[in-house]
């Protein structure tokens, strides 16, 4: 028989000794990007149903002040307050000491969305001054400035979609002019991300780069929230009738995957048929209606068999065992592209709650390893995207749950498109 079981309550204990207590000393060299911690943790507890219900409104705010005392003074957000030596003692010849951080930036916006905060105190104009200064000529940004205000960091996707967020958080919907503050160059930052699509469907990390399904995530994410903002035409990739939609497709669904990185399964443990009571993800019947037939003519797509894919999580490469934060990256993009029924619910449900969901809550990384923050969180909002009971709805563009969105329609600069 399955043991196939969400355990709610474990997940929400995980996740609330996280915020509550110390982290193990693992976690010590990550110390610097804190806010990417916490974002993990509370939004895990929102997508779980369970912010309000285990934290009090005097700890919450307290949340929202600690994040406040991670801003810049010049606009952006630290990772953490560790480099803070006091505003009043910021100069231009100390400043690189102490840089505002794209992601922690993006990450922190979003984390005050989900604790209810207005973003009243973000220095909304100095953030989106700094903002275009990270962009580098062919259309990508890096994720600080360094001695010289030089843009430093990765040259990737990651921080092209952090960079769209933050644009969208603060801009709303059409991108309202702020003060006569310059945009970013939203045409070169959707073509740097197009030109990253691989030869074989997915993107890379850069152009002429191997397709990885987390970056893959990060370059659709960005050109969605971009679209949101309707001030660009809608790029090829994301448009269904083009060659590049479908290349795309066809690489993601062929990222699931059987190989899990543990010895066989007993042949009759195999055999065994799932309880009738089992909870199935919901899915939309009218877009199921062909679905194989959808499928089958997705390229490079090789079919399995109904009793090999009980197990079925995705990998981020070519011949890469399954791992519990693919099934996100994958999920996600799929969900961005209004293509989530594509995907076998069912395979990516067992793999994620009998593979790598622990004992004591939250998801290992895969088969057998212990639970992290950035797993735990990544396994959740996967099972929320496939309508898994006992979660919140999820945002696949966002990777958060729908009480973001909720919360920036009420900000004085957005309007309803």
């Amino acid at each position: 028989m399955s043991s196939t079981t969400f355990t709610k309550e474990r997940h929400i204990k995980y996740f609330l000794r996280c915020l509550k207590t110390q982290l193990p000393y693992q976690y010590t060299t990550g110390d610097g990007g804190r806010i990417l911690l916490g974002f993990f943790i509370i939004a895990g507890l929102d997508l779980l149903g369970a912010l309000e219900q285990v934290t009090t409104p005097a700890e919450r705010q307290s949340y929202i002040n600690w994040l406040y005392h991670c801003q810049h003074p010049q606009g952006g957000f630290r990772g953490f307050t560790g480099t803070k030596f006091g505003d009043e003692n910021h100069n231009d010849d100390n400043k690189a000491w102490d840089p505002a951080h794209l992601p922690a930036t993006f990450l922190a916006l979003q984390t005050l969305l989900i604790l209810g905060d207005d973003l009243s105190r973000v220095k909304r104009k100095e953030c989106l001054e700094w903002l275009p200064r990270l962009q580098r000529e062919d259309g990508s940004f890096g994720d600080l400035l360094g001695d010289g205000d030089k843009v430093s960091g990765g040259q990737d996707l990651r921080f092209c979609y952090c960079a769209a967020g933050i644009r969208f958080l603060l801009r709303g919907p059409y991108a309202t002019d702020v003060e006569d503050v310059r945009d970013i160059d939203v045409g070169k930052l959707v073509d740097y991300a197009q030109s990253c699509q691989s030869y074989d469907g997915g993107l890379g990390e850069a152009p002429f780069r191997e397709a990885h399904a987390g970056l893959t995530y990060c370059a659709m994410g960005a050109l969605a929230l971009l679209h949101r903002t309707g001030s660009i035409d809608q790029p090829e990739i994301l448009s269904p009738q083009s060659e590049r939609f479908q290349s795309l497709l066809g690489w993601l669904v062929s990222r699931q995957t059987t190989d899990l990185g543990e010895e066989e399964e007993d042949e009759e443990a195999d055999a065994e048929e799932k309880p009738a009571s089992e909870p199935q993800p919901a899915q939309d019947k009218a877009d199921a209606t062909n679905l194989d037939e959808q499928i089958e003519k997705l390229p490079g797509f090789m079919p399995l068999d109904e009793g090999s894919l009980k197990w079925a999580g995705f990998n981020g490469r070519l011949n890469k065992l399954a791992d519990t934060c693919y099934c996100f990256w994958v999920t996600g993009t799929l969900g961005i592209m209004d293509k989530i029924p594509l995907l076998d619910a069912s395979g990516v449900r067992h793999y994620l709650l009998d593979k790598t969901q622990h004992i004591i809550g939250g998801f290992g990384k895969s088969v057998g390893e212990v639970p992290d923050i950035y797993h735990a969180y990544l396994g959740l909002i996967s099972l929320a995207l496939i309508n898994e009971p006992g979660l919140e709805k999820a945002d696949p563009v966002l990777c958060t749950g729908l009480i973001l969105m909720e919360n920036l329609k009420k900000v004085p600069w957005w309007k309803e498109p």
